[in-house]
């Protein structure tokens, strides 16, 4: 009986470099009412969290946690400031817990 070929190893893929940026969006108060974050997601491959966030007619403040490639965790800030939105880096103690 012939002998079947010996497996290969298929090599493993590299997983991209994942970057977490947590950050502040300040959001107008025309812009309260639009769904920004799902625009978002819809557009960039990123894993978002809420972590916190108060919004009312006059503005909104939401604490955000983006995932995701480099390149497009850095594109989907962009697109938030091109919105209108004011995006700030939280320092880590205030989204602790």
């Amino acid at each position: 009986m012939p002998k079947a070929p010996a497996r290969r190893k298929t090599p493993a893929k590299r997983r991209p470099a994942k970057e977490r940026r947590r950050l502040w969006l300040t959001v107008s108060a025309e812009m309260t009412t639009k769904p920004v974050l799902w625009m978002m997601s819809r557009r960039f491959d990123v894993v978002f969290n809420i972590r916190n966030s108060s919004i009312t007619n006059e503005v909104g403040l939401i604490a955000l946690e983006l995932e995701g490639d480099p390149k497009t965790v850095e594109g989907a800030i962009k697109w938030f400031r091109r919105q209108g939105v004011q995006v700030d880096p939280v320092e880590l103690s205030t989204m602790e817990g």
